[in-house]
């Protein structure tokens, strides 16, 4: 769920609880990290992915309020050699809002020919980036003389990439693709409000 303006703590812990995951755990860690501070946005994101025969669930919630950028992540594992009893970690991670220096939000649309404004987008893929994760994609460098056996060294690009996050109208429904794009509007709005 996302929502903005002023809202409450309990609004934020309606919306886990509708996720279904861990509830307990997850409000505990959100409101411990967002503390009394007012929540001006959210997102509460629920995943099931499917590993060989497992099945695995995640949640993240974003968190946003007047100075700062929470995020929470939730998994469950499966018991194993060191600890037989299935069991789930959650992490959350506190970010001040000027410190978050890129929000891109890429959009999938079908038959853009026929696009109409307004129209929710089939995917969102909300990516933001605040310097604590840097992506360096190296490639072998070449010329353009398929016979040339020279060392050109590598080529690349790094790429900020803390946080990703996607969701689509298929997988998770046309309501969280727009709670999603509510969200992203909110946290650009807030890194601009911060520079200003």
């Amino acid at each position: 769920m996302a929502k903005t303006g002023t809202t409450t703590t309990q609004d934020l812990r309606s919306a886990i609880e509708r996720s279904g995951y861990y509830p307990a755990l997850v409000s505990e860690a959100v409101e411990s990290a967002v503390g009394p501070e007012p929540i001006t946005s959210y997102l509460v994101h629920q995943e099931t992915t499917f590993d060989a025969n497992e099945v695995r669930r995640h949640v993240t919630v974003l968190v946003l309020t007047s100075s700062r950028f929470v995020v929470s992540h939730t998994d469950e594992q499966n018991g194993d050699a060191g600890n037989p009893v299935p069991y789930a970690t959650t992490s959350t991670e506190t970010v001040r809002v000027d410190r978050i220096n890129s929000v891109v939000v890429s959009r999938m649309v079908a038959n853009p020919e026929t696009y109409t404004p307004g129209t929710l987008p089939r995917e969102v893929v909300l990516t933001i980036g605040w310097g604590a994760v840097q992506r360096l994609d190296l490639e072998p460098a070449g010329c353009s003389d398929p016979n040339c056996e020279a060392d050109h060294g590598y080529t690349g690009s790094a790429t900020a990439d803390d946080l990703s996050l996607r969701v689509s109208e298929a997988g998770d429904g046309p309501e969280t693709v727009a709670q999603a794009l509510v969200f992203a509007r909110a946290l650009s709005e807030a890194t601009v409000s911060t520079r200003g």
